[in-house]
Formats: C-alpha cells, sequence, structure tokens
C-alpha cells in the first residue's frame, strides 16, 4: 500500500489557543508532528491540513509540506478525507492520520494501525497499557476489543468496570490518536450520520463502529506518549523533550 500521513491542525481551541502553533523547544508543535512522523520512515509522504493560512505558511517555511482545508470540517477524520480527495493524492491506497498534538507518537504506533489494514479491518488504531488511577482520567480514552483485537467500545469512562478485584490489577488500554483508513473506509465514514454514542462521548471513532466498521487496535507494550490538551501539558512536554535531546 502507498499511504499518505495527513497530519490535521484546526487552529481554534478551546483548551489551548492557537495549539499548533504554540511552541515545543522553539518550534511549532504541528511542525514537530510532521517531522517526527517524517523521521520515523514509516509512510510515503506526510502532509499537514489546515484551515488557518497562518499554519499551512509556518509549515511550509519549515520545508514541510502543508495544504488548505476547508473551514466546515467537525474532527479530524473530515479534514483527511477532503485531502484525500485532492487530484494529487488519487494515487495513495490507504490514510494516516495523526493527530497534531502527538509530538512523541511511536513508530510501533503507526505500524501497528497500518497493519490492521494489512490484516483486513477497515480502519486500523492503536492502544497501550493504562495504569488504574490513570484509568479515571477522562482525557485519556479508553478502548476494549475482542479476541481478534477489534474495537468493541471506546469510552471516557474506565473500561471495563471491575466488580471485583480479587482477580489481580485491572486492565486499561488507552486509545493512542493514531487512525488509518482504507481509501473505501474513509470516505464510507465521513458519508455515514452522527449517532448518539459519538454525540454522548464526543468521540468521533464511535460513529464507524455504531455503523459496523471494524476498528483493528494494535497493542503496544509500552505506555502512551503525552499528548496535549492544555497548557500545562505543553510545559510538561517541553520538559520532556529537552531531556530527551540531551
Amino acid at each position: 500500500m502507498r499511504v499518505l500521513c495527513v497530519i490535521p491542525a484546526r487552529l481554534g481551541s478551546s483548551r489551548l489557543p492557537h495549539k499548533p502553533l504554540q511552541l515545543l523547544a522553539g518550534e511549532p508543535l504541528v511542525t514537530r508532528v510532521a517531522r517526527r512522523v517524517t523521521d520515523l520512515n514509516v509512510v510515503d509522504r506526510v502532509v499537514v491540513a489546515s484551515d488557518a493560512p497562518k499554519v499551512v505558511d509556518r509549515v511550509r517555511a519549515a520545508g514541510l509540506e502543508a495544504v488548505m482545508s476547508g473551514v466546515e470540517h467537525r474532527n479530524g477524520t473530515e479534514r483527511v478525507a477532503e485531502v484525500a480527495g485532492m487530484p494529487e493524492h488519487q494515487g495513495y491506497d490507504a490514510f494516516l492520520n495523526v493527530q497534531g498534538d502527538e509530538p512523541f507518537i511511536g513508530k510501533d504506533a503507526i505500524e501497528g494501525a497500518i497493519a490492521r489494514l494489512d490484516a483486513g479491518d477497515e480502519i486500523g488504531t492503536a492502544a497501550a497499557p493504562l495504569s488504574a488511577e490513570r484509568a479515571e482520567d477522562h482525557a485519556r480514552v479508553k478502548v476494549v476489543f475482542d479476541s481478534a483485537g477489534r474495537a468493541l467500545y471506546f469510552s471516557r469512562a474506565p473500561i471495563p468496570h471491575y466488580r471485583e478485584l480479587d482477580e489481580g490489577e485491572p486492565e486499561y488500554w488507552q486509545h493512542v490518536g493514531v487512525y488509518a483508513y482504507t481509501r473505501p473506509a474513509l470516505a464510507r465514514w465521513v458519508a455515514l450520520p452522527p449517532t448518539p454514542l459519538e454525540l454522548a462521548e464526543r468521540l468521533e471513532q464511535l460513529r464507524p463502529l455504531e455503523h459496523g466498521m471494524t476498528i483493528g487496535v494494535a497493542r503496544l507494550t509500552e505506555p502512551a506518549p503525552p499528548g496535549i490538551d492544555t497548557m500545562e501539558d505543553l510545559q510538561r512536554a517541553e520538559a520532556l523533550w529537552l531531556t530527551l535531546s540531551r
């Protein structure tokens, strides 16, 4: 498969204004993510998609690829679908959506999500082990899956709910911010109407799940790298970046 990675970068954010352009170790967050994916050398091409000219300009000034996309999109998947439909991207078989606040995204997550497409799933993603105390954090999306590794449900609540704790430590899995889609699956996803569970949890991945699409989940061995939703998250990410760069 030829895989195009699209990094959606919406400028508006209620929790961290102008998030794509916030600086992480002196460079805009969105370009940090784009460089990270490019350096992992897993996909054929990486492009940032934004509804803001200033984001596109900053990305291009950094020597990376960026395209303008519409302002009407409700989520990252819709933005990826617009990019997939552009004439210059018709030669790609699959698409990877890496969220623009994942500067530490791992190669195992990306390869695992793409591998789920090779295994026959319509959509691929990844999950990492999560401790019981962190499972209570609603900002960390949890996922449960069947014996074939296909998602059964995603939730902000701790799932599964353990009624009894006599059989050892509870096991939770945190959803990692990456999606791989086949071209037909991406087109079908964005054509579907929103669903009650999607609206209740504010989780876009529940839409294809409620409509019977398969989402394969690659299980990682290490905890998820930190995402960035608030200024405090950004400060912690800065400290981690500087530590890892030494």
